[in-house]
């Protein structure tokens, strides 16, 4: 059975003190076997959050580098964020392909790296606007994926959740609708088993980014193929990111 996933990603804002006070104003989370609870914090706070955090709160990185090591100013490795714990990335965030270039390939051998360190994955695909507008956005999402998973195998595939994130809906007030959510959801489901099989596609966690805020999530994860949600804004005020966890109680 896929879990439900409700996952924050704080983006560049928050340091390792306003991390920890935020984890800490959610330390009475009551577990729910079948909901992963998600924080993707940015690199300084990793450390204290995984030391000082228990479940249900997950700790993840926001990036990963393809390499195992090497002159990559700036960068961090897999083996870097596992010798502290952390055992969850994004790959593939919009904003890591609009503002730092990073093609598909990249996407593919940073997920190939991302597995070799037995870390979960939270891999993003989605299209922008004018490609929306041409009807396109199902073929891009399809080569997104393709791209991205070329070479893993149906067992790797139980450590990667795939988040679709319209990229004309993320910080802009604007989201998709929840039709459209679920026509996306059941075209990389449909993907999925074309790419592996129905069971492969079943297990799989399929979640929705995009603007979602506390007004418009119970919506969006009445999906039957929106699994939850990855969200922006709406995770950094703890009492905004209870209610989405609340949200995801309920489905």
């Amino acid at each position: 059975m896929r879990k439900t996933i409700i996952a924050g990603n704080w983006k560049m804002y928050k340091s390792p003190k306003q991390a920890l006070d935020f984890a800490h104003s959610l330390s009475d989370i009551e577990p729910n076997e079948t909901v992963r609870v998600i924080v993707c914090a940015p690199y300084l706070a990793l450390p204290l959050l995984k030391e000082k955090v228990t479940l249900p709160l997950e700790i993840s990185a926001q990036n990963v580098h393809q390499e195992e090591e090497g002159a990559f100013t700036g960068e961090i490795s897999a083996s870097m964020l596992t010798s502290i714990g952390v055992d969850i990335t994004l790959i593939g965030h919009s904003e890591r392909r609009q503002y730092f270039g990073e093609s598909d390939d990249v996407v593919a051998r940073k997920v190939r790296r991302a597995l070799s360190h037995e870390l979960d994955i939270i891999l993003c695909v989605g299209e922008h606007l004018e490609q929306r507008e041409a009807g396109e956005e199902e073929s891009v999402v399809s080569n997104q994926l393709k791209a991205a998973l070329s070479g893993v195998s149906k067992e790797e595939m139980k450590s990667i959740s795939i988040a679709y994130e319209p990229v004309w809906a993320i910080g802009t007030g604007k989201t998709a609708s929840s039709e459209d959510a679920q026509a996306m959801g059941s075209h990389i489901r449909k993907e999925l088993i074309s790419l592996y099989d129905e069971e492969t596609s079943s297990a799989c966690s399929l979640l929705y980014g995009g603007s979602v805020k506390p007004e418009n999530i119970d919506e969006l994860l009445a999906q039957p193929d929106v699994d939850g949600v990855l969200v922006g804004g709406a995770s950094l005020d703890p009492e905004s990111f209870r209610k989405l966890v609340e949200a995801g109680n309920r489905k």
